[in-house]
């Protein structure tokens, strides 16, 4: 071997390392946002999942409709039908609810308020016989979790909050804004 054979070959070894160091440092790609679909999925599963199970306020079944933006949730008392691109994503409420009563203690309830943007309807609710029910204001969804389990999973609020904002935008309804 020549002196510039043996050179060049001692110069490419030592640059092996620092590309392979290059390419480890790189920035890795951004992760894709979720779609509709995997939204939807995601608030569906943490309606069943973490549903109450008092008898009275159970997400026995949650179904989202893509063509119709709809989001149905439905429990012993009827079901209520809720047109995601109609509520405010600047809104959302979270409080804890019991329902206990006279007769009957209940497990405490987290619940998330989310209300319409301005002259349109969020909600449409239904008794079980399904007989539009009048005492359920339409200017707002409620979204029932039972908080014992909720409160298991870290974060548990902020994620639910953000997927549903994720979701309004998706479906065609108003963007989140920073008013402050």
């Amino acid at each position: 071997m020549t002196r510039r054979t043996l050179f060049a070959a001692a110069l490419l070894l030592a640059a092996i390392p620092s590309l392979a160091q290059t390419a480890s440092h790189k920035k890795a790609a951004p992760k894709p946002e979720p779609t509709e679909p995997e939204l939807a999925e995601y608030i569906r599963g943490a309606l069943l999942s973490l549903s109450p199970s008092d008898g009275i306020n159970d997400n026995a079944e949650v179904t989202y409709n893509a063509d119709t933006k709809v989001l149905t949730v439905t429990g012993p008392q009827g079901r209520c039908e809720t047109s995601i691109p109609a509520l405010n994503p600047n809104t959302p409420v979270w409080d804890v609810y019991d329902p206990s009563d006279t007769d009957r203690t209940r497990e405490k309830l987290l619940r998330l308020t989310l209300v319409s943007v301005s002259g349109k309807t969020a909600r449409t609710c239904y008794d079980p016989q399904g007989r539009v029910n009048g005492m359920m204001p339409g200017n707002r969804a409620r979204f029932l979790f039972s908080e014992s389990h909720a409160d298991q999973i870290p974060a548990f609020q902020d994620k639910m909050a953000k997927a549903f904002k994720k979701l309004i935008a998706q479906t065609g309804g108003a963007p989140e804004k920073d008013l402050f």
